[in-house]
């Protein structure tokens, strides 16, 4: 009877101790310290989108990788869908960040221009009698006269005629004083001085020829409708500069035609180009200060004095105007010259340019978002004194990354969402 029960307790006690000794191991490992593993991520100081698992080198620029931390936290923290962000539009990095703000901030546009005669003092030698010219004191392009300078001889029918009709009535009618005083009237319209017409009473002899005289001093440029060919096409050709007048001894003018153009160079403007985004910040009368190319130490201060209402043919710029007198200056017509025009101040929102990247057409700041910066497209206005005005986009309460070219690599990197 005693063998018959012996086994099974053996049995059941067996079972019993076993499973009790594995609960206590489960146990033991429960109330263990578990070691957590921490994952180190590494990333480039140049190129923020690169993150490996392990030390190496940046396979864009070949820099050692460093160990991607975000303040006291590693990358290990940043939340896995952080990571996971498409990396042409988001980007994980820990940069100095700015705010727009509103400012007074004074305008100052730099324009090239060049420095071009002054047509309001341009002066005309016209024929005031139709004639043959016998003599030409002119010889050659860009020639300096002076006022009072003998410019050429001309021999006209029409005042030799008149010069016959006044000898006749003196010496035929002298008391008919009205019909001599016409007819003195007449020799000086025709283009006679009063010299001229005193030593023909004098001399009672008609002149065969009329000189013609110049009233203004500057330099020879066209002559009559033989224009000089000026236009340049590529390079400009220096034999046309010094080429001889097309206009030539034995040739006829005809009454009222305009034989020469002459042009004072010391009264000259400078032409300063404006490009189209600046047009409406310049106002007639703001101050400019211009330096020429040769003259780089006798920088002067001018005004805007006339704004072409146009664009100039294939030009996408704007002319303004700068008087000036150039008698004592005198730079030469046609240098460039370098100008800093000072606007009125203009209050607005502004942001540093380093903070906004340029796409063509469009303009991103990296706004600053949970676990990163996104790629944020906004509307801008003027850039003056490393600011860039902010029109629309931003708010004052949003953050940006201060440099936008930390976070790039290269503009087709970027794509903003829509």
């Amino acid at each position: 009877m005693r063998t018959k029960y012996f086994i099974p307790i053996i049995f059941l006690f067996g079972c019993i101790i076993p499973a009790g000794l594995v609960s206590c191991k489960e146990q033991k490992k429960k109330d263990q310290p578990q070691t957590q593993t921490v994952k180190h991520l590494y990333t480039c100081s140049m190129h923020p989108q690169i993150i490996k698992d392990a030390p190496g080198d940046c396979p864009i620029c070949g820099m050692h990788l460093i160990e991607k931390t975000n303040g006291n936290k590693t990358v290990a923290d940043v939340d896995l869908n952080t990571l996971l962000q498409p990396t042409n539009n988001f980007v994980v990095s820990a940069v100095p960040l700015a705010v727009m703000q509103l400012q007074d901030v004074p305008i100052i546009i730099n324009a090239l221009g060049s420095v071009a005669y002054d047509t309001r003092a341009e002066g005309t030698i016209a024929a005031k009698f139709s004639g043959r010219i016998e003599k030409l004191y002119v010889r050659y392009r860009y020639q300096q006269i002076k006022k009072g300078q003998k410019i050429m001889d001309i021999y006209s029918p029409e005042i030799l005629t008149a010069q016959q009709n006044l000898l006749f009535l003196l010496k035929n009618d002298e008391q008919n004083v009205s019909l001599i005083d016409a007819a003195k009237q007449r020799l000086l319209l025709l283009g006679m001085d009063e010299s001229q017409l005193e030593k023909i009473i004098q001399t009672k002899k008609a002149f065969l020829t009329v000189s013609v005289y110049s009233n203004y001093t500057g330099h020879i440029h066209e002559a009559g409708n033989y224009r000089m060919n000026t236009a340049v096409t590529g390079m400009k050709d220096i034999s046309t500069l010094t080429e001889e007048l097309p206009l030539k001894e034995g040739m006829y003018v005809k009454k009222g035609e305009t034989v020469f153009s002459v042009y004072d160079p010391s009264k000259a403007w400078i032409l300063l180009s404006i490009f189209g985004n600046d047009e409406s910040l310049i106002k007639t009368g703001d101050e400019v200060i211009i330096t020429p190319e040769t003259l780089h130490d006798k920088s002067f201060k001018a005004h805007i004095n006339f704004i072409e209402p146009f664009f100039r043919k294939d030009s996408k710029t704007v002319t303004a105007r700068v008087y000036f007198d150039n008698a004592a200056l005198q730079i030469p017509i046609g240098s460039q010259v370098k100008s800093v025009i000072n606007t009125k101040n203009k209050k607005t929102f502004w942001l540093q340019d380093e903070s906004v990247l340029s796409l063509g057409l469009d303009k991103i700041v990296f706004l600053k978002v949970d676990g990163g910066f996104s790629a944020h497209k906004i509307q801008s206005g003027i850039v003056s004194n490393n600011k860039i005005q902010i029109i629309d986009g931003l708010t004052q309460q949003d953050s940006v990354a201060a440099n936008a070219q930390y976070l790039m690599d290269s503009e087709s990197f970027i794509k903003i969402k829509k």
